[in-house]
């Protein structure tokens, strides 16, 4: 797995694009981005557990940052999955 910058990614994108390794872009420290280059379903298990973490972790730091309690984000997912969902129909 290879580590960027979003200044270098931004300046080599083509060339970042067509690597066969996976991409992690940083922003100041932090994960800015994760580009895998091929589908999820084939990326190694390992590299899925490594990604589960670094991603929860900045997740959690972010919402600690920003004064946010487990109980406040359950409170949040409990209100959205009791509005009822729209349904779409197809045009014809």
């Amino acid at each position: 797995m290879k580590l960027m910058t979003v200044k270098e990614f931004r300046d080599k994108a083509t060339k970042a694009l067509k690597s066969k390794e996976p991409l992690i872009i940083m922003r100041r420290g932090e994960v800015a981005g994760i580009f895998f280059p091929v589908p999820l379903e084939e990326v190694p298990f390992e590299i899925k557990k490594d990604l589960f973490i670094s991603l929860t972790e900045s997740i959690k730091k972010s919402l600690e940052q920003k004064g946010v309690k487990e109980e406040d984000v359950l409170e949040d997912f409990e209100e959205f999955s009791e509005v009822p969902r729209l349904k779409v129909r197809a045009s014809m």
